[in-house]
């Protein structure tokens, strides 16, 4: 299985995820999804609350990237990767790694604040999220599948190295969710 990836670097500034959407956009019509397709809209918005929160609550450094099939390599549903048969299958990838230790948390926002929602909408827009220590830093993660007959897959047994399932007060490391089936396994 062949994946395209591509990364871009973030500075601890706000003023970078307005530059973390528009370089998404413009990285979208390269992998076969076009950028007025529903699907690049919630890539953009994930990217844009991932990046968002490792740019505020962070203050560091960061990488963002995306990974996207490569179309045709006969990685077709049931293959186990993230390639597909043709246009508009498989799975893409957005990724936001920085240098804190510190794990992402979800916060429970009152109707009249103006942020708190960031990992509940990522929650609600990706097919599977987590995240996991690296090195002295974290990646945090989001797949959407691409041409899933039906809409999501089912729910599985897919596991990444920290997490996977609800989070509690006291297991920072352990949020995030998986709607998979066992054949749409990121390898």
């Amino acid at each position: 299985m062949q994946v395209l990836q591509m990364q871009m670097e973030v500075r601890p500034d706000p003023a970078e995820v307005s530059r973390a959407r528009r370089w998404a956009r413009s990285r979208l019509a390269g992998s076969g999804i076009g950028v007025d397709e529903p699907l690049a809209e919630t890539l953009i918005l994930l990217i844009s609350e991932l990046v968002t929160n490792a740019v505020v609550h962070t203050g560091c450094p960061a990488v963002l990237r995306m990974l996207f099939p490569v179309q045709g390599d006969g990685g077709g549903p049931g293959a186990g990767g993230l390639g597909g048969p043709g246009p508009g299958s498989g799975t893409v990838r957005v990724e936001v790694a920085d240098s804190s230790g510190r794990g992402p948390r979800r916060r429970c926002a009152d109707e009249g604040a103006t942020n708190g929602r960031g990992l509940e909408l990522v929650d609600g827009l990706a097919d599977r999220w987590g995240w996991h220590p690296e090195g002295a830093g974290k990646r945090i993660w989001c797949e959407v599948d691409r041409g899933v007959r039906g809409g999501h897959g089912v729910p599985g047994t897919h596991e990444e190295p920290v997490l996977m399932g609800r989070a509690s007060p006291h297991a920072p490391s352990q949020i995030g969710r998986s709607r998979q089936s066992p054949d749409q396994v990121l390898t």
